[in-house]
């Protein structure tokens, strides 16, 4: 049998040099003061496998609030060599590791979620009428992100969320809400876990159609970069990968999502002055935290005061970017609805302006061709060319997009310039913040960024 207790006690161990190591571990660079498992609900109780799914509590050294992440935890007399990498430590005569790296775990939880089980306060939830194949064994994905995914086959992908927050995940709620209009921008959504932290409900996965025979968007505009990088000679018009026409197709399907959403959920407003308060509040906070920014705050400020009048709002993505796109043989899919990971779920699931997500957009394709010209190691006069050459697609690929949004919302997002602008170098100063923690040698790619906007204050923005 399964001994909780003994897992409680021996895993906090392992954990603080375990977590450091996963890119899902959202508090590197944060002084952690104690790591602990908050609640331990057996799944499996007897036999070779033995699994767990364990909610840890983080905390911190700099705020009395807690963190949660959750781990589906295996443990096996001897584990298989593949899992050496997701190993933990040793916990009584067993070794525990991350079970999601598991085929016998994964095929138990889509059995679990077709069966609609339940153990202790988890409950296992197929969404009605929904098609889930049976008796299946996960693949992990290889992408680390802020959630941990496995397909099963070509026809479905859980995903388990590894920070966990009181309340229902706005990735499940949303597109809860976008299957009941007939979205078909999104995965089908075909089922989900839930359970309880702190005595309250809380989401832990969701299981989705899975799109096979599809590219992410990420690393299609990277491979447009690079075309564009190996011919000189040519306009980004003229080479053979532009990207251009698969980003106005997605902005016109990320417009169709926000008028799904606002269908579902209605619509409202928000005071420009408040907005550019509560902007200027995060400004100041990663400032303080980053000393690069500080050059740059008083232009961000001052666009951040020049808001004014209401703003629209609505249910929205809140964290777009290239990588939350799949483009399938039928179009576009826009991923993952959990909003910014280092928000509260309150700040995720307040109604906020679309152009939030244009600007998430338009971030992203700065990253694309910007990030490209520093893997290059290119001399600094190729390299002042190579970002003459990234200037370019990046231009180019943001006014695609933002004609594609026009063409489908009805409105061209450009003539909210200061809003647009707004939102934009929020997220950039969001960018400087996690890159300097997570990937210093990504940080000038935010920071240029800024100093470009900042410049062109009072022109439109660079689309």
């Amino acid at each position: 049998m399964t001994d909780s207790p003994m897992l409680a006690d021996e895993l906090p161990v392992h954990l603080p040099e375990y977590l450091t190591r996963q890119r899902w571990f959202a508090a590197k660079g944060r002084p952690v003061s104690a790591v602990s498992v908050a609640s331990v609900t057996p799944l499996v109780e007897s036999g070779e496998l033995l699994l767990d799914l364990c909610l840890l509590r983080i905390d911190f050294g700099d705020s009395p609030a807690p963190d949660h992440y959750q781990l589906l935890v295996g443990r096996r007399s001897e584990p298989a060599p593949d899992l050496e990498y997701a190993t933990i430590g040793a916990v009584g005569d067993r070794i525990a590791y991350d079970a999601m790296w598991d085929q016998d775990a994964t095929r138990w939880l889509l059995n679990a979620i077709r069966e609609s089980r339940s153990a202790g306060d988890v409950r296992f939830v197929p969404e009605p009428g929904a098609e889930i194949p049976a008796d299946m064994p996960g693949r992990i994905l290889g992408v680390e992100q802020s959630n941990t995914s496995v397909a099963y086959g070509d026809r479905s992908i859980l995903k388990l969320f590894r920070r966990i927050a009181p309340g229902l995940n706005p990735d499940l709620e949303l597109h809860r809400a976008l299957r009941r209009v007939g979205s078909e921008q999104v995965a089908g959504l075909q089922g989900a876990v839930e359970g309880l932290l702190d005595g309250r409900p809380a989401t832990l996965g969701m299981l989705q159609d899975f799109a096979g025979n599809s590219a992410e968007g990420w690393a299609m505009a990277l491979a447009s970069v690079r075309d564009l990088f190996a011919e000189a000679d040519l306009y980004a018009s003229e080479v053979g990968g532009d990207f251009a026409g698969e980003a106005q197709r997605l902005g016109e399907t990320v417009a169709i999502v926000h008028k799904e959403l606002a269908e579902a959920l209605g619509t409202g407003t928000r005071d420009g002055a408040e907005l550019g308060s509560a902007l200027t509040a995060r400004l100041a906070v990663a400032a303080a935290q980053v000393p690069d920014l500080e050059a740059f705050v008083p232009g961000i400020r001052a666009v951040y005061e020049s808001l004014s009048g209401p703003v629209p709002t609505q249910r929205v993505h809140g964290d777009l970017h290239l990588g939350q796109t799949l483009r399938t043989p039928y179009g576009w899919l826009i991923l993952d609805f959990e909003g910014e990971p280092s928000s509260s779920l309150a700040e995720r699931t307040r109604p906020d302006s679309p152009l939030r997500d244009v600007a998430g957009m338009l971030r992203s394709f700065d990253y694309a061709a910007y990030h490209q010209v520093a893997r290059t190691g290119a001399s600094e006069g190729e390299e002042h060319q190579l970002q003459q050459r990234a200037d370019e697609w990046a231009s180019r690929n943001r006014a695609a997009f933002c004609d594609g949004y026009a063409a489908g919302a009805g409105a061209d997002p450009r003539e909210q310039e200061t809003v647009l602008k707004a939102f934009e170098l929020d997220k950039a100063v969001y960018e400087v913040v996690y890159e300097t923690r997570s990937r210093p040698t990504w940080a000038p790619i935010p920071l240029g960024s800024i100093a470009r906007l900042v410049t062109h204050t009072h022109s439109s923005p660079a689309v």
